[in-house]
């Protein structure tokens, strides 16, 4: 048996005459499972051998035989041909089919290169029992490519950017394409071009890579800003098929284009006293581009400013120069302005611009007059006045003056702040007088000084005002003499030790009229120098010295005080003084003149008993704190509601043993509780602690029927007693004596004092020797 053969036929008209297409569907006796469930142990010697069948994409003409394949095993008729593979049972199904009695290849399917360019078949031939005939062989079937697609851009609108005024050659972007027809033919070869780009033609692109560069010189951005390009691309090397985009080139601006004035001469107006308020604008044109830094201004102005009243600045939206005052203008002083104003860039303009000089331009400024407020030159005006000055003593003459000096207008003044009333002012002519006595000290000074307000206003329409402060300072005058502290004193009769007295004075005038005190025995008694001596301790302070020893008994002793005002003013004054007995130690042994007259005189033991006793009232201050507040409740419900105890508080003087609650000699407590029963007496009894002269107090008030008079019973009764010339000064200090015990009125040490001892200046005591020097330590800290 000879080698077996299979035939091959490749031209497909000549094989195939005779021959219908296979039915798709139809029977196949022997199948690929069927020949390899009969094939049998045995030597192939052979495989068959199919070349490549090349077919063209995009046949039309359906089915189309592709190939004839036989074998030579068994008669024609005998053998069994099947395919398999992509296109036959894998997708894309159904491309190719076989007939498989004849073995004819045929293409059922329009084909496309650019999605499958071959196909790789196996073919099978089995004889009508299923047995193998022949080994599988490979069919491979080339799609030939035709030029059936157009070249694409890969965007449609491709963008770049280049500066004005660059150098032919530079280039902007790439425009490239693609091709999907086979690159190893001409069909994907691609040439680009430029069909459209205006008349100038300042870009060109390469045909091969389809960069877009600059072709000329002369790109201007304030000429064209924008380039469009229409690009295209086409294939077959540029004798195919073609596609096109679009190729935008934008001009960056550079600095080649200085700002100019829209015109030379500019005109403006602006009212005189305003500050800090826009004139107007100047107006300037850039062709560069618009809020870049090569478009934005700077202006100067060179010439007409000298005092520096404007400033010019930049509208950074609108590119022009703003024109404002930066002092105020006045009409009077000057009503006309002719600036002359320079513009330029901010960056400077690039070497390739052309040379241009700088841009001016004239601003004329006209200053309008308005009506402005009065003024006073000398704000606050200060001057002095005596005190005690009579009514309608001239103070001063104080005017304004009117900045309007173009326009007639008269100034009227008043008074706008007087709190004392002091004072009356001349409403044309200015000048301020005195209206009635001002004393020193007075509640309306402040450190001696005595402010008012003047306002003076014009008569125009609308009126304007202003306001001057008038400081008048009230001259301290000498009108006092100084008054001895203490008038009375004990001392020991004998030389040295305990025989002196330390003197004091007091002067109702302020400085420099007071202090330093001059004390000195009187010249018209000489011969108390040979006795007594004084000497000066401080400037409020002199000693008292005994010389020689002087028997027990009281003694007068005439002194003369003498301020340092000017001139000074001098008083000659008694001092009542009791010459005890000495001790050992230089102290009086007698006890009860020593307590007569201890709160007249100030030795060193009676300094220690003011000691003693101010410890004591802080000690009893503290302690009552406590209990004032549990304590004050009840207080104020017994102003209000009578109660059955007695409660009145005694004043009583210095050397006077009160016996307080528990004294019922002193007054008639029936009064008290019950004073409408009473008739006022025609002489109500003078107060021991008041002075002499006082005139006689008031006679007792009823007291309120209900409780709601109680505010105004108690106004009376403080209206009253400001008004009493009977009763001590303010600041006099009174002793208040034991009242009794068991009193339902709280103690004296629930009376908490603003006052503290920080209020007062003890560095003093360590000048008084050193009989003081515990005290100093005591309150010098």
């Amino acid at each position: 048996m000879g080698p077996p053969l299979l035939l091959a036929c490749l031209l497909a008209p000549l094989c195939a005459r005779g021959a219908s297409p296979a039915q798709p569907g139809a029977a196949a006796p022997g199948s690929p499972q069927a020949w390899r469930q009969h094939e049998g142990p045995r030597r192939v010697k052979r495989a068959w051998v199919i070349p490549p069948i090349s077919v063209s994409e995009n046949h039309k003409r359906i089915p189309h035989l592709l190939v004839q394949i036989k074998s030579d095993k068994q008669q024609p008729g005998g053998v069994i041909y099947s395919i398999k593979g992509p296109g036959v049972d894998e997708e894309p199904l159904g491309i190719f089919s076989i007939d498989k009695f004849t073995g004819k290849v045929f293409l059922n399917a329009m084909l496309d290169r650019e999605e499958n360019d071959r196909f790789r078949l196996k073919a099978f031939a089995l004889d009508l029992g299923g047995v193998t005939l022949e080994d599988p062989t490979d069919l491979e079937i080339i799609v030939v490519d035709q030029n059936d697609n157009r070249p694409l851009f890969r965007q449609d609108v491709f963008t770049g950017r280049v500066v004005e005024g660059a150098e032919p050659g530079t280039c902007v972007m790439t425009a490239d394409a693609t091709d999907a027809d086979d690159p190893d033919t001409d069909n994907a070869v691609l040439r680009y071009s430029i069909l459209e780009q205006g008349a100038a033609g300042m870009f060109g692109i390469n045909a091969t890579t389809g960069e877009i560069c600059t072709a000329r010189p002369g790109l201007d951005r304030e000429t064209v800003g924008v380039y469009n390009l229409t690009v295209q691309a086409a294939d077959m090397s540029g004798d195919g098929l073609t596609t096109t985009a679009t190729a935008v080139i934008y001009l960056e601006d550079i600095n080649d284009n200085p700002p100019e004035f829209t015109k030379e001469e500019f005109s403006m107006e602006v009212e005189e006293q305003a500050a800090g308020v826009d004139v107007g604008k100047v107006f300037v044109h850039d062709k560069d581009l618009a809020g870049s830094l090569n478009w934005l201004a700077k202006f100067t102005i060179l010439e007409g400013d000298p005092e520096g009243a404007f400033t010019i600045r930049t509208d950074p939206y609108t590119n022009d120069g703003v024109l404002s005052v930066a002092k105020p203008l006045d009409h009077e002083v000057r009503d006309r302005f002719e600036l002359t104003v320079s513009v330029q860039n901010e960056r400077p303009l690039e070497p390739t611009a052309p040379a241009s000089p700088r841009a001016l331009a004239t601003v004329r400024v006209r200053v309008r007059d308005v009506n402005e407020a009065p003024i006073f030159r000398e704000n606050p005006r200060r001057v002095s006045v005596l005190e005690g000055v009579p009514p309608g003593t001239p103070v001063t003459t104080y005017t304004a003056s009117d900045p309007d000096t173009r326009q007639l207008q008269t100034l009227t003044y008043a008074l706008l702040y007087d709190p004392a009333d002091w004072l009356q002012l001349d409403p044309h002519a200015g000048t301020v007088r005195t209206k009635r006595e001002l004393l020193h000290p007075s509640a309306f000074l402040q450190g001696g000084w005595y402010i008012a307000l003047v306002l003076a206003r014009d008569d125009a329409e609308p009126p304007l005002s202003a306001t001057g402060t008038l400081s008048i300072e009230i001259l301290e005058v000498n009108d006092h003499a100084p008054l001895l502290q203490p008038l009375a004193g004990v001392v020991c009769g004998r030389p040295g030790r305990g025989g002196s007295l330390l003197l004091g004075a007091t002067d109702d005038d302020r400085p420099p009229h007071g202090a330093p005190f001059h004390f000195q025995l009187s010249p018209q008694h000489p011969q108390l120098a040979r006795n007594w001596s004084i000497t000066r301790f401080n400037v409020t302070h002199a000693v008292l010295a005994v010389l020689v020893e002087l028997p027990e008994g009281p003694y007068s002793l005439p002194l003369l005080l003498r301020d340092s005002g000017t001139p000074p003013r001098e008083r000659q004054q008694l001092l009542n003084l009791s010459i005890c007995h000495c001790g050992r130690d230089g102290t009086c042994e007698d006890g009860v003149l020593a307590a007569a007259t201890a709160g007249a005189g100030i030795t060193l033991g009676a300094l220690m008993i003011i000691l003693g006793s101010s410890i004591l009232l802080l000690v009893l201050a503290g302690l009552g704190a406590a209990r004032a507040r549990g304590r004050r409740r009840a207080l104020r419900k017994g102003l209000l509601q009578r109660s059955g105890d007695d409660m009145r508080d005694n004043i009583l003087n210095y050397d006077e043993q009160g016996g307080g609650e528990e004294d019922q000699d002193a007054y008639d407590i029936n009064q008290l509780r019950h004073p409408e029963l009473f008739p006022p007496r025609a002489k109500p009894p003078v107060r021991r602690d008041a002075p002499l002269s006082s005139a006689t107090p008031l006679a007792p008030r009823k007291l309120p029927s209900s409780p709601s008079d109680i505010e105004d019973f108690i106004n009376e009764g403080l209206e009253a007693a400001d008004s009493d010339p009977s009763v001590p000064p303010y600041d006099t200090a009174l002793i208040y004596d034991y009242e009794g015990s068991g009193s339902v009125a709280s103690p004296l040490s629930s009376i908490v004092s603003s006052l503290t001892d920080e209020d007062q200046d003890y560095d003093y005591l360590s000048e008084w020797g050193p009989r003081f020097r515990r005290l100093a330590d005591l309150y010098g800290q």
